[in-house]
């Protein structure tokens, strides 16, 4: 069982760049997928399981969670910096007030986990499938994020100096970047981001902050900026359709004017 398993697991892999290429891929995903089965639902671990584990373990040679299904576990609060989660399944777990910091989540199930207030600087989260997850005021900054965080909720989050753009060097089976397409980014700090080519589609950007962010050729269709600071911004081919623009700051100062389908500012 454990072997089939991993056989799905690694097509699942294989066929999730073919589908990143376009906003609509993460439907795509879960057409392929069953989100019902135990290694989707269930866990393997207990948190007191994780607890022992992580205590033979130092943040030079971290706790190894490859692979392990955790969903619905309680993991709040937990130090878990540095710990390797590639291709865990963490569905609906929680890690509120965790510390993440440098964790890897590359090619993780995350959906609607709940990591609200987790301190997740300089994680890597490389194709991984987070849907619904709650980051309000995380920590994300200086964290690669090619990954899915549809409908994500990044109120207050922190994600300066954070990568979301798309690596152009290692795309030979489709675009892989940060898709935040209808993510609400309330108030969040974006400043210094790499945004090239993500996804922001209908995503709420209200009072947040882009100051000095690269946004070139990422996807704003109907998304929502209303006292945002664009100061210094790159907007260079960023695709503004039916993009709600209310009284922008430091819009002067930017070349929101090399965009593409910008409306009136309000």
């Amino acid at each position: 069982m454990r072997y089939l398993l991993s056989v799905l697991k690694i097509t699942v892999l294989l066929i999730m760049p073919l589908f990143m290429a376009s906003p609509s891929y993460a439907q795509n995903m879960m057409d392929h997928v069953d989100l019902t089965g135990k290694n989707m639902t269930e866990a393997e671990l207990t948190r007191e399981q994780v607890i022992e584990k992580l205590k033979s373990t130092t943040r030079q040679n971290p706790a190894d969670f490859s692979s392990l299904a955790l969903n619905g576990l309680d993991l709040s609060g937990l130090d878990l910096s540095g710990v390797n989660f590639r291709a865990a399944n963490m569905n609906n777990t929680n890690f509120e007030n965790a510390i993440m910091q440098g964790a890897i989540l590359d090619q993780a199930w995350m959906l609607k986990a709940n990591m609200k207030n987790a301190d997740l600087k300089g994680a890597s989260i490389f194709q991984a499938q987070m849907l619904d997850v709650n980051l309000e005021n995380a920590n994300l900054s200086g964290s690669k994020i090619a990954a899915n965080l549809s409908r994500a909720n990044l109120k207050n989050a922190k994600l300066n100096g954070a990568n979301l753009s798309a690596d152009m060097r290692n795309q030979s089976m489709g675009l892989i970047t940060g898709n935040l397409s209808s993510a609400n980014l309330e108030n969040a700090d974006l400043s210094d981001a790499n945004l090239s080519r993500t996804i922001l589609e209908f995503a709420n950007l209200k009072n947040a902050k882009l100051n000095n962010a690269n946004a070139e050729k990422a996807q704003f269709d109907g998304a929502r900026l209303e006292n945002t600071d664009i100061t210094n911004t790159n907007f260079i081919d960023a695709d503004m359709s039916s993009a709600t623009l209310i009284n922008l700051i430091g819009h002067e100062k930017s070349n929101l004017a090399k965009a593409k389908n910008v409306g009136k500012l309000q």
